[in-house]
């Protein structure tokens, strides 16, 4: 079995540490490849601590994934060796199901994570990006654009696909209002691709702190929610908000901010439920409705959308022995926007 080094979580109470371990052996429809760049994503963390209550140990986070074919199977086709690839939020998903629908396969059942999962044959464990490789079936390894550099192609994977499939879905564009609520890892992404998609975007932070990128990124307005002056003046503005944020706010609050049949969609994740009143939707026929990262197919024109706009998120480069600091750092929104793993410092250890 191929040896891989990265680093893992062995406990939810503890640290990662450098960690070695077996991936599988490729098949003849796999793509090998060595990892160049990992970014960091707050979801990493909660598997990482069992804060959703679904973790198996030792576990290897990373789900934004950027590096270089380095072997393919006889079957491949798409791919050759050399070439720039991503790894997103899944490595395989069940072909047998009656219910498969690969424009939605994110969402259909016997999707494989990239890491805290277990691989189709239900015993192997799947272990992320936090190494120095990782062996993918074909259908699921992405082709990133050649204008794209690797370390900021990386949080596209996740951060970029989980705004772009959103804002797809619920049209934004030219004439359409856009709020994005948050400016972390993910709102920043959301800015710069309702801007590009021609969206009129305004950015809703807790404080201003973060403005003159806002505006820089594209956002039109911005706007401080800690001024309760805010939501009396916007009551009424946006055709779509979507919601970063992974900690409980007011939900109606916001609800009370979209037009007449406007829509707000959550891609954060508070910890605990958040309460809705039947009001903040029914008196202006609004949606409250959720998003999940996107179909492979999607991820892909995702990336290529990304390539002919040069859309590309602001990163802090760390080393993996700086991971458990970057942790913490994200946790106190710390980071302007995302950590990226430099996976060439793991032969540093």
């Amino acid at each position: 079995m191929p040896i891989a080094k990265g680093y893992a979580a062995t406990d939810a109470s503890k640290p990662l540490v450098p960690f070695t371990f077996e991936r599988r052996e490729p098949n003849d429809d796999d793509v090998v490849i060595a990892i160049k760049y990992s970014g960091v994503c707050h979801s990493d963390i909660h598997q990482a601590r069992n804060e959703w209550g679904n973790s198996t140990f030792p576990m290897v986070p990373g789900h934004e994934i950027a590096g270089v074919v380095t072997a393919i199977g006889s079957k491949v086709t798409q791919f050759k060796i050399g070439d720039h690839v991503g790894v997103g939020c899944f490595v395989d998903s069940c072909v047998h199901c009656e219910t498969r629908d690969l424009d939605l396969e994110q969402y259909m059942p016997g999707v494989v994570p990239t890491y805290n999962g277990f691989e189709a044959d239900g015993t192997t464990p799947t272990y992320g990006g936090y190494a120095d490789s990782i062996t993918v079936k074909e259908g699921y390894v992405l082709s990133i654009p050649e204008n794209l550099p690797l370390d900021k192609a990386a949080p596209l994977l996740c951060a970029g696909i989980t705004l772009y499939s959103p804002l797809v879905h619920w049209k934004a564009g030219p004439g359409k209002k856009v709020a994005i609520v948050g400016m972390g890892g993910l709102g920043h992404m959301g800015v710069k691709l309702a801007a590009a998609m021609g969206a009129d975007v305004t950015v809703l932070s807790q404080s201003l702190s973060k403005k003159d990128d806002g505006i820089a990124f594209g956002a039109k307005d911005y706007y401080a929610t800690a001024d309760k002056e805010t939501f009396k003046k916007l009551a009424g503005t946006f055709d779509l908000i979507v919601c970063t944020v992974g900690t409980e706010i007011d939900w109606n609050a916001y609800l009370g901010l979209l037009k007449i049949d406007g829509a707000m969609v959550l891609v954060g994740l508070p910890e605990n439920p958040v309460p809705v009143h039947a009001f903040s939707l029914v008196m202006g026929r609004r949606s409250l409705a959720g998003s999940s990262i996107g179909s492979i197919k999607e991820t892909q024109e995702m990336l290529d959308f990304c390539g002919k706009h040069d859309i590309l998120p602001e990163i802090e480069m760390i080393d993996i022995q700086q991971i458990n600091e970057a942790y913490e750092r994200v946790i106190k929104s710390d980071v302007r926007y995302r950590f990226v793993i430099d996976i060439a410092s793991l032969s540093k250890d």
